[in-house]
This record gives C-alpha cells, sequence and structure tokens, in this order.
C-alpha cells in the first residue's frame, strides 16, 4: 500500500526539516517547493497524504487541492498555516483537507492529524466568544477571500483606508 506523504512548502527550510522528520519515523516522505513542483510529483506518484502550506510564495495552496485529490481521491490532505483563519478552515475542509493546523506544528500534531477521522457536522460547537480583535480579523480575512484577494477592493468594501487595511494584514490575527 502507498504511503507516501508529500510535504508542499515553499520554505525550503521547514520543508527540508518536516521531510526529514518524517523519514526518521521510517515513512516515504518527498518535499516539493511548489505548486507545479507538487503536481508532478503527484502525477508521477500520487501521495497517500499530503501536508500542504496555505502560502506558497503569494498564492493559494488551496488550489492545490483539488488536482491533489484527483491525483488520489483517498489522499488525506493536512493544510498548514502560518497565518490560521476561522474563514481559510472553513474553505480548506470544503475543498477536502481533513485538517487545519497552525504553524509552528510538531511532527506528532501533523501525524495525528492525518489518523483522524473528519468532524462530525451534527458534533456540538463549543460556546466560546472570539475577543473584538479577533472578530475583526476574521471579518477582515472574509471580506479579503471574497475580493480574491484584492486589498484595494478589499478596503473599498470595509470602508476603510488601503493603507490601514494594509496594516492590520501586516499584525498577526488576535488570540481567540
Amino acid at each position: 500500500m502507498n504511503q507516501r506523504i508529500l510535504i508542499v512548502d515553499d520554505d525550503p527550510t521547514f520543508n527540508a526539516v518536516l521531510t526529514r522528520a518524517l523519514t526518521r519515523r521510517g515513512l516515504d516522505a518527498h518535499g516539493a517547493l511548489s505548486a507545479a513542483e507538487a503536481l508532478a510529483a503527484a502525477r508521477e506518484h500520487p501521495p497517500a497524504r499530503v501536508v500542504l502550506d496555505l502560502n506558497l510564495g503569494g498564492a493559494s495552496g488551496l488550489a492545490l487541492i483539488r488536482p491533489l485529490l484527483d491525483a488520489n481521491p483517498a489522499c488525506r490532505i493536512v493544510v498548514l498555516t502560518g497565518y490560521a483563519s476561522i474563514t481559510t478552515a472553513v474553505d480548506a475542509i470544503k475543498l477536502g483537507a481533513v485538517q487545519y493546523l497552525a504553524k509552528p506544528v510538531e511532527v506528532e500534531a501533523v501525524l495525528a492529524a492525518f489518523a483522524e477521522r473528519a468532524p462530525e457536522t451534527a458534533a456540538a460547537v463549543e460556546h466560546n466568544p472570539l475577543s473584538v480583535d479577533r472578530l475583526e480579523w476574521e471579518h477582515i480575512q472574509r471580506v479579503l477571500h471574497e475580493h480574491d484577494g484584492n486589498i484595494s477592493a478589499t478596503a473599498r468594501a470595509l470602508n476603510m483606508h488601503r493603507r490601514t487595511l494594509q496594516r492590520k494584514l501586516m499584525k498577526r490575527p488576535a488570540k481567540k
């Protein structure tokens, strides 16, 4: 049975470290530094599991989920990101990812994410209200996503100066 793990991350250091850590655990891990490299590797040897960075050289890693699943419909994809948001997490899961993790992440957490079952849709959601700062961050991310990442269009939609929006986007997301 194919147990190949493909690590798709444009950061060569992170990619190499994660690939090496998985290989040391006896897994067949291979790295790809770009979307094109990942798709070529997936066509040649369809992976059973994929660790996919959300931001690949300024492009969204979410665009790779469908082609990777086309290469192997049974593939389990875990999306990693340095800037987690509810909007992108929901999008990743809707597209077919099994889990969404925020960086930095431990190798054990990645392996555990592959082992987890898809979340039950009828499961009770814990009610922990988000802070106002976090709600603002989530709203900005949602509107930015609706405008395909166009900062000027997003600023107009939010009735906000473009530079103010850019400053807010440069900050790390607020804690929950």
